[in-house]
């Protein structure tokens, strides 16, 4: 792509999108000149098309096929001026699926099998704050406030800060862990080449050996910890608007999407049959 590619990147830059969302946005570019071997801006609606048809038909997945559109959205409407190549490009309907929620005992039994001190830490640090593994692994050691048992989470998903707890027993952890490690440049979390923090691929291979070692049968991803940390303050009690603070969530709609998968508080419910011939069954009139 050339200039073209160098283009979108400020544009994605201008735009303040996150880094992943960058490097995908850039990589539909560079696979839809690939497969056309032609600049995109010689490109129309229909080579657009051929070309996703061909990721269709490479077994893309709804999810893969979606960010394929959001990329090509981006390079046409905004990169090149051009929003009338994809503008009928419909969006796919992604489904939403119910994710599997770790119970303790199992999360306990996951991070206890994780190998190596620095991703073993991060994912316990993953699941004790509710973080993002992008967010875990940009953690510096300045934002660790334990006076005010807090943690700052710098530029997290729209490039917004917040405070989430620190909790106790995590604390300890990690000055146990700071004995040990002994981490530089500031990273509270250091990746393996000097002045990098941890990759979250790295991580997320870490995880994956964990899983296997603990012989979990759910689905276990990076992601799971965070919804499993939801789901958990919301069964020991606690508010859905604190939840979606701690999660960072702009709108209450996106916390209630990860607390609806407590199987606890459907169970919990008592069925109108419970309540006739009962002294509360009389509201019922």
């Amino acid at each position: 792509m050339g200039a073209l590619y160098e283009k979108m990147a400020l544009d994605l830059k201008l735009k303040n999108f996150a880094e992943a969302t960058r490097t995908r946005y850039l990589r539909v570019g560079r696979q839809l000149a690939a497969y056309h071997m032609r600049s995109p801006a010689e490109l129309g609606e229909a080579e657009v098309k051929e070309y996703l048809q061909q990721v269709i038909a490479a077994g893309a997945g709804p999810e893969s096929l979606k960010m394929q559109v959001a990329g090509l959205k981006f390079l046409y409407g905004v990169t090149l001026a051009r929003s009338e190549v994809t503008k009928r490009l419909p969006w796919p309907k992604v489904p939403q699926r119910k994710p599997d929620i770790l119970s303790g005992t199992e999360v306990e039994k996951l991070l206890g099998a994780v190998r190596g001190m620095v991703p073993g830490m991060a994912l316990t640090t993953a699941y004790a704050a509710g973080l993002r593994i992008s967010e875990v692994c940009r953690l510096r050691v300045d934002d660790l406030d334990s006076k005010r048992g807090l943690i700052h989470v710098r530029l997290g998903k729209r490039q917004k800060d917040r405070y989430v707890m620190l909790s106790p027993t995590l604390l300890t952890m990690l000055r146990r862990y700071w004995v040990q490690v002994r981490p530089g440049d500031g990273w509270l979390f250091p990746g393996r080449r000097a002045k990098t923090h941890l990759l979250p691929d790295s991580v997320r291979k870490s995880l994956k050996t964990a899983v296997e070692a603990a012989k979990l049968k759910k689905r276990v991803t990076t992601h799971v910890l965070r919804h499993s940390f939801a789901t958990h303050l919301l069964e020991a009690g606690t508010d859905i608007r604190i939840i979606q603070v701690l999660l960072g969530h702009a709108s209450i709609r996106t916390t209630a999407h990860y607390t609806q998968v407590s199987q606890k508080h459907v169970a919990r419910t008592k069925s109108p049959l419970d309540l006739l011939g009962t002294k509360a069954g009389k509201v019922l009139g």
